[in-house]
């Protein structure tokens, strides 16, 4: 199985003794996310189990990120509500994915894993992170943006609210060290040599266990945790349509700081 066309040098996958590899491969950008790249990987997830697959272990190319959230530029056309809402649903779908997949899926975390990036982290069943891993969704400082509440919820029950919204209130990355003792990873590991070996050797563990026992814990836990879907769009919208978001967007490409008007 291959990914959509148009995006097989930006996300690879690749099938290796029942274990499938995938990689966000745009390490000149930090390996930011594209449309095509989340479609993608939802894509991969709702294949994984036709192709024999025992484990997922995601990882970014290069030595700079895991992923770096979205691509900037995907939102210089947004110029509809439904534009933002549409974004929105497109993530949720792939977490989604990621989340119904019925097999372990493993992040492996190396330097930036920020925005969209950190929610595909949060919804792998095991994460682990090299010493130079951040974590964070500066989105209060660099686009004035929002997540959905799917994803505040998910983040919130990983966690904490009062985590969470330290996070977001003072846009600030978190070092490995705190990732790790805030259960956001569960090992830190010296380099990214040593993560990938890692993550390979915790995805042939996972291979050779009871497949049915983890899809039935996988599901369980997911079901314990799943809110009931709330109608958030003008909150979404809130911040989509906004001046401060198209400021954003600009300050940000022009590598200049944003003057927010709150409107």
């Amino acid at each position: 199985m291959s990914p959509p066309a148009g995006t097989e040098a930006e996300i690879l996958y690749e099938v290796r003794d029942r274990i499938g590899h995938v990689t966000f491969n745009r390490p000149a950008a930090r390996n930011a996310l594209t449309f095509a790249m989340y479609d993608a990987l939802a894509q991969i997830c709702r294949q994984a189990p036709q192709d024999s697959v025992r484990a997922l272990v995601l990882c970014g190319a290069g030595d700079q990120a895991f992923a770096a959230g979205t691509d900037i530029h995907q939102f210089r056309t947004f110029s509809t509500p439904e534009d933002a809402l549409a974004y929105e649903r497109r993530i949720d779908q792939t977490l989604g994915a990621i989340e119904d997949c019925p097999v372990p899926t493993i992040a492996a975390i190396s330097g930036a894993c920020t925005g969209g990036g950190a929610a595909i982290a949060a919804v792998c069943d095991l994460r682990i992170a090299s010493a130079d891993a951040r974590f964070g969704l500066p989105i209060a400082r660099t686009l004035g943006n929002c997540l959905s509440m799917e994803n505040y919820a998910r983040l919130a029950g990983l966690i904490g609210a009062a985590r969470l919204k330290e996070m977001i209130f003072l846009a600030r990355l978190i070092e490995a060290p705190e990732a790790r003792s805030i259960g956001l990873v569960s090992e830190v590991l010296p380099d990214r040599a040593a993560l990938l070996a890692r993550a390979e050797a915790m995805a042939r563990t996972v291979a050779e266990h009871a497949p049915l026992t983890l899809r039935v814990t996988k599901e369980a836990l997911h079901r314990i945790g799943r809110l009931s879907r709330i109608d958030a769009q003008a909150l979404v919208l809130t911040c989509y349509q906004s001046q401060d978001f198209r400021e954003g967007m600009e300050a940000f490409l022009a590598k200049r700081k944003p003057v927010w008007q709150g409107k």
